[in-house]
C-alpha cells in the first residue's frame, strides 16, 4: 500500500479540458485585432507547448510578447465558455479526493486563465501552478510531493521524470497512444475515465 500523502498533478490543456475550440476563437480574434494572418485550424493541432512556441509561426520576434499579451487578454472573453472538461476529468479528481488526497494542476497555461477554466467547469483543484512547461513542471510537482502526473503530451512525461512522479498518459491530445508508449510513459489511458481503475491499482500496489 502507498503510505505517503497522495498528491496527483494533471496538465490542463487536452488532458483535464478541449481546449481546442476556446484556443481557436482567441486565435482567431489575434489575427483579427492584429491584423497577422494566423492559421488556427493548424494551431489547435499542436497543444501542450507554451503559447510562444506557437506564436512565433505567425509573428515577428520582436512582435511576439505583445501578440503573447494580447492573447492573454483576449481569452477570458473568448475561450472560457466555448471549453469543454473531457469526459472523466472529475471523476479523476473525485476520486482523488474520495481516498484523502490532494490534486494540483500544473500548465503551461497563464495561472490566471487556468484557474477560468477550473472554476467555469466545477474542477477544484488544491493547487494549481501556471507557466510550467516539460521537465519545469517537475519542480511543482517535486515541491508539492506529487507522486504521479496525468497528462497528454510528451513535455508532461519529461515533467513527471523531472519529479520522479510515475508518469501517466492520456491519449487526448495530439500524441497517440504509440508514440506516448514511445516516449517512456508508466502507462497510457484512453482517457480519464480510466483514471480511477488505475488509481486503485496503484494504491494497493
Amino acid at each position: 500500500m502507498i503510505t505517503a500523502p497522495l498528491t496527483v498533478g494533471f496538465d490542463l490543456d487536452m488532458t483535464l479540458i478541449d481546449s481546442r475550440p476556446g484556443i481557436h476563437a482567441t486565435m482567431t480574434e489575434l489575427s483579427r485585432v492584429t491584423g497577422r494572418y494566423i492559421d488556427a485550424d493548424a494551431a489547435v493541432t499542436r497543444l501542450g507547448p507554451p503559447l510562444e512556441e506557437e506564436l512565433v509561426r505567425w509573428f515577428p520576434a520582436e512582435d511576439i510578447a505583445a501578440a503573447g499579451d494580447r492573447y492573454r487578454e483576449l481569452y477570458p472573453e473568448f475561450a472560457i465558455k466555448p471549453t469543454p472538461a473531457l469526459p472523466g476529468a472529475a471523476e479523476a479528481f473525485a476520486a482523488i479526493h474520495d481516498r484523502g488526497g490532494k490534486v494540483m494542476v500544473v500548465t503551461a497555461k497563464y495561472g490566471p486563465n487556468a484557474a477560468l477554466h477550473l472554476d467555469h467547469l466545477g474542477l477544484a483543484p488544491d493547487v494549481l501552478v501556471g507557466w510550467h512547461w516539460g521537465p519545469k513542471k517537475g519542480e511543482a510537482l517535486r515541491e508539492h510531493g506529487a507522486s504521479v502526473y496525468v497528462g497528454d503530451h510528451i513535455g508532461d512525461i519529461q515533467g513527471a521524470r523531472a519529479a520522479g512522479a510515475v508518469a501517466v498518459s492520456v491519449a487526448t491530445g495530439p500524441i497517440s497512444a504509440a508514440d506516448l508508449a514511445a516516449a517512456g510513459t508508466d502507462v497510457v489511458l484512453t482517457d480519464l475515465r480510466g483514471f480511477p481503475a488505475w488509481l486503485d491499482g496503484y494504491l494497493a500496489a
